[in-house]
């Protein structure tokens, strides 16, 4: 009943914002959408503590420790963008950037796009993920182009036709996992593509068949999470569409596409019994995260700065999952988290900044402090935790990839060090000026919504200082689940 209540309330909520999305009070009908969801969601994670993983609809649905973290995860980030959106998006209509119907395909859009998210995330059939992270393409590409500029529009066809390829090669992926899987779920028919069925009988598949799928799925869907050389629509799609859009863009859609490229190679690791799918994806992760790196030198607008911050996070992310191991993924798990609140909180001051400074480009954003201190300090702090300044949890999780990396790949760590120290120098270069000098930038005229900009980096300071037992036993079992 949780399950369907999570999966059906932003839905319910894009259809009702489908007719009221240009109502005055259609910012508060998102929030209160988006604050249902993530009550759901809470309650769906304390069934799945209590009661362990669970089947939903006929097995069509499937919810473990992995998923349910991810589930609330991005039920929470939902709903603090969705706060931060509300003065956010106000400001961009008095300023004369969007009109009636654009409000409404934002709102409803915002919610069609959770609810794309969260159907990847519980799905137990691995078509349906392709039909969920297929929708959340196309409700992206809408919000992408929400200004309707040439830029914008241009960075929606990019983000279309790159990803577009992308989910189609996923797609020829699938279905070569059906081929592997008909040999011995035959007789299932389409409940072959069940990933519960699938992981129960990996180690009967056969391993050719399914190698060559899980290069497919791994390239497919791995556009979507920004892996080099497919990276080229993110940066894009992050400096044109809206602010909240890039905020859910870097803190959950990157997460749901890393998690189904996770669930494929774990069926690829059982079936191939070879090292092969894990250093495929060490070897994309490390090729990311140097490129990200210094491609952060040459950035002059600040959320297209940012955008390349993502991918050299989830280049990270990725090389974890591919060392593989309990404490490489724990470390993954743990990085997700704090990255998706980090960055989401980044992107809620970005937006502001550009917003107090009537730019994006960071050579016009100066003195932050001066005209706005909490959006100063928010994009100070923001920074220096995703950095991976201690104490906050981007160092925790940082340290246990390298400290694993040291241990077992020892070949890695050098370029591992020179992509995060240029990536620290890169960003820094940029954000110092903007938040210190002179300014003749003007208030905003309404309060922006900073506390979901406090409350995530709290939470990732909490998450570098202690960690509750109850989540890192959490984290512990997630991890041992991947393998």
């Amino acid at each position: 009943m949780e399950l369907l209540l999570v999966l059906a309330t932003p839905l319910t909520g894009a259809l009702l914002l489908a007719f009221l999305g240009a109502y005055r009070r259609a910012p508060e009908i998102n929030v209160i959408t988006s604050l249902a969801t993530l009550g759901f969601a809470v309650l769906l994670v304390l069934r799945v503590i209590r009661h362990g993983p669970m089947m939903v609809g006929d097995e069509q649905f499937f919810v473990d420790p992995f998923n349910v973290f991810l589930i609330a995860l991005t039920a929470f980030v939902g709903f603090t963008t969705a706060v931060f959106s509300r003065p956010y998006m106000r400001i961009e209509d008095e300023r004369g950037r969007l009109t009636p119907v654009r409000l409404r395909l934002y709102h409803s859009m915002y919610q069609l796009f959770m609810a794309s998210m969260l159907l990847a995330l519980s799905t137990n059939n691995m078509g349906l993920l392709w039909v969920a992270m297929e929708a959340a393409t196309l409700s992206t590409v809408l919000l992408v182009s929400l200004y309707r500029t040439r830029e914008s529009i241009e960075a929606a066809w990019k983000y279309f036709i790159l990803c577009g390829v992308g989910i189609a090669l996923a797609l020829f992926g699938t279905i070569l996992l059906y081929v592997a899987a008909e040999g011995v779920l035959g007789h299932e028919g389409m409940r072959a593509l069940l990933w519960t069925h699938l992981d129960a009988v990996k180690g009967q598949l056969e391993p050719t068949v399914v190698g060559l799928a899980f290069v497919f799925l791994l390239v497919g869907y791995g556009t979507k999470v920004g892996l080099a050389p497919l990276h080229n629509w993110l940066p894009d799609a992050h400096a044109e569409g809206p602010t909240p859009v890039s905020a859910v863009l870097s803190g959950l859609l990157l997460n749901v596409a890393m998690y189904a490229v996770v669930r494929c190679k774990v069926l690829a690791d059982g079936a191939m019994h070879s090292l092969l799918p894990g250093r495929m994806l060490m070897a994309m992760g490390l090729l990311t995260t140097l490129l990200a790196a210094f491609f952060l030198w040459r950035q002059r607008d600040i959320k297209r700065l940012f955008g390349y911050s993502s991918i050299e996070h989830m280049g990270i992310i990725t090389f974890a999952f591919g060392m593989g191991g309990p404490l490489a993924n724990f470390a993954a798990l743990l990085h997700m988290t704090v990255h998706s609140l980090t960055k989401s909180a980044i992107f809620f001051t970005a937006g502001h900044a550009s917003q107090v400074a009537g730019t994006q480009r960071i050579d016009g954003i100066r003195g932050l402090l001066a005209v706005s201190p909490t959006v100063g300090w928010g994009l100070m702090l923001g920074t220096l935790a995703i950095l991976g300044t201690p104490p906050f949890g981007v160092f925790a999780s940082e340290y246990l990839v390298l400290t694993t990396a040291m241990r077992e790949h020892p070949w890695a760590i050098p370029a591992l060090l020179i992509a995060l120290a240029v990536a620290f120098a890169g960003i820094f270069r940029h954000v110092q000026p903007m938040v210190f000098g002179d300014t003749n930038a003007k208030p905003l005229p309404h309060s922006p919504a900073l506390l979901p900009v406090f409350v995530h980096l709290a939470l990732v300071l909490m998450l570098g200082l202690y960690m509750p037992p109850a989540l890192a036993r959490w984290y512990r079992l997630a991890a041992h689940l991947i393998g």
